[in-house]
């Protein structure tokens, strides 16, 4: 079977094309032909090394860890009735950027009618993480909501998810076409990263008190002055740092201010309600009320200009590979 694997830590050049035997499924497993392959920012980091919160990958290794498909055969153990249904898997850091997987049939969570495999991969990952952490910060509506990097995976998912809230959304992005997007979500104002005063601009547009939730997934001086202009009393939510850093925060500051810090650790309880939280949006999706927004896709041997765009800050939504 054809696959993509990493051959050394590096930039996108180091996911290189080649072949493999196909994958037998041991007891409790399945083979999942794969259609769809997800990707994450934080697997670009991991494939290049640089990653700080996930163990190095032995090398060399087929990236990968959400894919979308058929099952086929299944292993000892496994009810015959998974094989030919539709499902999304979770494979942990690796295996996906492959024609076939083998997954842990407790892994595997079907498709409801009505949704397509890739907007399945879309939701599963980013979907979960965003209503983990919409949860987590506790909306009410009314309230001003700053969704950085509002244009990408999770942040066309805040913006809907926190506008169903009832709350009032800004979005933040950089260039003309993801602010386009981001309104056409549902963001009743949009700030430009380009625009040196752009957190000053989301103070004005909040009435002078600032947001009264954060949703800080781009870290560095990005993070920092979104920090700075979250209103008394608000909730400040890290789960990235796209930039290479994440927000550096004074807790003497936040105190002062009475500004909740829900930091990046939040993302190591989610474990356990990713499934129940990528059910419950994949069946908002199917129902029509949530959309994924899957902004390019590359066929499996492009894998590197896949993690390309990603890197380049150009893509939209969710970037998938097709095989």
């Amino acid at each position: 079977m054809r696959v993509v694997r990493v051959t050394r830590f590096g930039g996108p050049e180091v996911l290189v094309p080649g072949e493999a035997p196909d994958p037998v499924a041991g007891p409790g497993q399945v083979v999942v032909d794969v259609s769809v392959a997800g990707m994450t920012f934080v697997e670009t980091q991991i494939r290049r090394g640089v990653d700080e919160w996930h163990s190095r990958p032995a090398l060399p290794y087929v990236p990968g860890g959400t894919v979308a498909g058929q099952v086929g055969p299944v292993g000892e153990g496994v009810d015959p009735g998974w094989s030919g249904r539709r499902v999304v898997a979770d494979l942990g850091q690796s295996g996906g950027f492959a024609e076939r997987a083998v997954a842990g049939v407790e892994n595997l969570i079907p498709v409801p009618d009505g949704l397509g495999l890739r907007e399945a991969v879309a939701l599963h990952t980013d979907g979960s993480t965003a209503l983990g952490l919409v949860e987590g910060a506790g909306i009410r509506a009314g309230e001003w909501v700053l969704v950085e990097a509002a244009a990408g995976g999770v942040g066309t998912l805040l913006v809907q998810l926190a506008r169903a809230a009832g709350a009032r959304v800004v979005g933040a992005a950089r260039g003309a076409r993801k602010l386009d997007l981001v309104r056409e979500l549902g963001a009743e104002a949009v700030v430009d990263y380009s625009d040196p005063d752009w957190a000053e601009r989301v103070r004005e547009v909040t009435g002078g008190a600032g947001p009264d939730v954060v949703f800080d997934g781009v870290g560095g001086a990005i993070g920092r002055a979104a920090f700075e202009v979250t209103a008394a009393g608000g909730r400040f939510s890290v789960h990235g740092a796209s930039s290479g850093q994440v927000t550096e925060l004074d807790p003497a500051q936040a105190r002062r201010r009475g500004v909740e810090v829900i930091g990046i650790e939040q993302l190591f309880g989610f474990g356990p309600k990713i499934r129940g939280w990528a059910e419950r949006v994949m069946a908002e999706a199917a129902e029509g009320r949530i959309l994924p927004i899957i902004g390019q896709s590359f066929p499996l041997e492009r894998a590197a200009d896949a993690h390309a765009a990603i890197e380049s800050r150009s893509a939209l939504g969710k970037t998938l590979l097709l095989i």
